[in-house]
């Protein structure tokens, strides 16, 4: 496959919908070439950011579509498939295809606890209907059924699984993974993890809503990181921790839809059911931005 190699900082998009279910299309172009111009890698819609669960079919292929057409091949763009069943999951793919993608996010939902040769077969699918770079979407903390280390050894053998995005916390699964992977996945990093950490041990970026809010930091800290300036790095990752707290105390759609809205971007609410941001959390957001020069 000769297609270039992502690496960089890819924001996950939010996904703008008005109160009718229309896709705000005009807002979310100006995202795209917001982000762009700010020197982002390329962009990720319907990540966890761009809330793909609480999203029809329709909604997911506009929001793609709107992106696609809005980069205009400046950056790739890697969108979320997502799906309890491998079918529907394999005929995203293909749809997204279509819509001119450059990769895959692939992402398992499920309802009932799905055992490995289940999850490798979902995963396996994806794969085979497209010919497009796949990244493998890990999080135990919202997926009922994970993607376990034999699992995830056995799909690196297939020539278009090139990428995970490891949202575990746990730096130790991310050595074991390039260990038992051998050259053959390249990681990256989730907002959950501290970006700059996985960056040292051998990852090639990260995917992440907080990069929508701080696309010019994230930037400069993917850029320290990868010349190996490290103090430098660490220094500026924990200032930007401070967006992660905030949303660690409150919803991730929201505090980046809130943040977005505070810097001039008129996405909306989150989804329903839920919840829009309180006056007193968009506060948290508006100084923790101030504090990293956010807004």
């Amino acid at each position: 496959m000769s297609k270039p190699k992502f690496h960089g900082v890819f924001p996950y998009l939010v996904s703008p919908v008005n109160d009718d279910g229309s896709v705000k299309r005009e807002v979310l172009t100006e995202l795209v070439d917001h982000l762009i111009a700010k020197g982002v890698h390329g962009l990720a819609p319907l990540g966890s950011t761009g809330e793909f669960a609480y999203l029809s079919l329709a909604q997911r292929y506009a929001i793609v579509e709107t992106v696609v057409q809005a980069a205009r091949g400046r950056v790739p763009v890697v969108a979320g498939v997502a799906s309890t069943t491998s079918r529907d999951a394999a005929e995203q793919a293909r749809h997204m295809a279509a819509l001119g993608v450059d990769g895959i996010l692939a992402i398992m939902e499920a309802y009932f606890p799905i055992n490995d040769d289940g999850v490798e077969a979902y995963f396996s699918g994806i794969a085979r209907a497209v010919d497009l770079p796949v990244v493998l979407y890990t999080n135990p903390q919202f997926q009922r059924s994970d993607l376990t280390l034999p699992v995830v050894r056995r799909l690196a053998e297939i020539e278009n699984v090139r990428y995970i995005k490891d949202a575990s916390t746990n730096t130790g699964r991310l050595l074991s993974i390039l260990n038992a992977c051998e050259g053959k996945l390249d990681v990256f990093a989730a907002s959950s993890h501290i970006p700059a950490s996985v960056m040292l041990i051998g990852g090639v970026g990260w995917m992440a809503g907080p990069a929508c809010l701080i696309p010019t930091q994230s930037v400069k800290l993917y850029e320290l990181a990868k010349a190996g300036n490290w103090s430098e790095a660490i220094a500026l990752q924990r200032d930007l921790w401070r967006i992660n707290e905030v949303f660690a105390r409150h919803g991730l759609a929201a505090c980046i839809k809130g943040g977005l809205e505070l810097q001039g971007f008129a996405v909306g609410a989150p989804i329903a059911p839920q919840a829009p941001l309180p006056d007193l959390a968009r506060e948290e957001v508006r100084v923790a931005l101030e504090r990293v020069d956010g807004i």
